[in-house]
């Protein structure tokens, strides 16, 4: 593999093919993606009305956000542009039946239009090209009174990281992206709160709640090395998870969406 190989599609959206081992192990076989885990399953059933409603899983990767729903009652489509990840999603998926879709976000008003009263989309926005025109077309997939749970990297967390660990030129010219090329994990389109806040009222969505994920952990200068202290990390960051400034500087930034009645109108007009 030539290190310049691009992993970008034609739409300059991020690729994961040929690297589902490094995804599960960089962004979920660690303790950051242990802590992000038991993050959701406390914070989705205290920022989402949920009552069984059949749930769109956009992206859904190796099949963890899908699981959870699935499992708390709820009728699962799972959809990913990727072959190998979904590959993968099912053989973790075992015989849960959720119904798994080969398709990019940027299809799913063809493929599977709904309306859906429930859509996952979480950490997909920061791996397309133009998460803005993403954003558009989640909003015309949901039902009026849906909600949408969506997770996305924080361009914010990601210039603190990086004066953190001394990147301070990166810092200073704003150069946060990654680039798609070769196998680095780095979000191409990392995003500020401002820009989910603009957008979604563009869409005529309402954002209800809000949530940092992982506020504190990122930023230690070594991991917790024993249990208790990771029982108190985990305690830190669900007392202050939704508190103001601290939820701001989490590496990823959860939001409930809604939208209300005359969503569409307000969409419409700002096409």
């Amino acid at each position: 593999m030539f290190a310049n190989e691009s992993f970008l599609s034609p739409a300059g959206d991020r690729h994961f093919d040929g690297m589902v081992d490094k995804f599960a192990d960089s962004l979920y076989g660690g303790s950051r993606g242990e802590l992000r885990l038991a993050l959701l399953d406390r914070l989705l059933p205290e920022m989402l009305i949920l009552e069984q409603q059949p749930v769109l899983d956009v992206g859904g990767g190796l099949g963890q956000l899908a699981m959870w729903f699935h499992d708390r009652g709820h009728a699962v489509t799972l959809t990913e542009p990727s072959g190998e990840m979904l590959a993968r999603a099912g053989e973790q998926l075992g015989e849960r039946s959720i119904r798994l879709l080969r398709a990019p976000l940027q299809a799913l008003l063809q493929e599977t239009p709904g309306p859906w009263s429930l859509i996952a989309c979480h950490a997909v926005l920061e791996w397309l090209a133009d998460p803005r025109a993403a954003l558009v077309t989640l909003a015309r997939l949901l039902a009026p009174g849906g909600q949408i749970s969506l997770m996305v990297f924080n361009r914010d967390a990601l210039r603190l990281s990086n004066v953190a660990k001394g990147n301070l030129e990166k810092a200073l010219d704003d150069r946060l992206e990654g680039t798609g090329q070769r196998k680095r994990l780095t979000p191409i389109s990392p995003l500020t709160h401002a820009q989910i806040a603009l957008w979604s009222a563009e869409c005529g969505l309402e954002i209800r709640e809000v949530a940092g994920i992982r506020v504190f952990s990122d930023y230690l200068r070594r991991p917790p090395e024993s249990d208790a202290d990771r029982e108190r990390l985990l305690a830190l960051e669900q007392r202050y998870c939704r508190v103001d400034p601290h939820w701001r500087l989490g590496r990823y930034l959860l939001y409930t969406l809604v939208r209300p009645e005359g969503g569409v109108a307000a969409m419409e007009a700002n096409r």
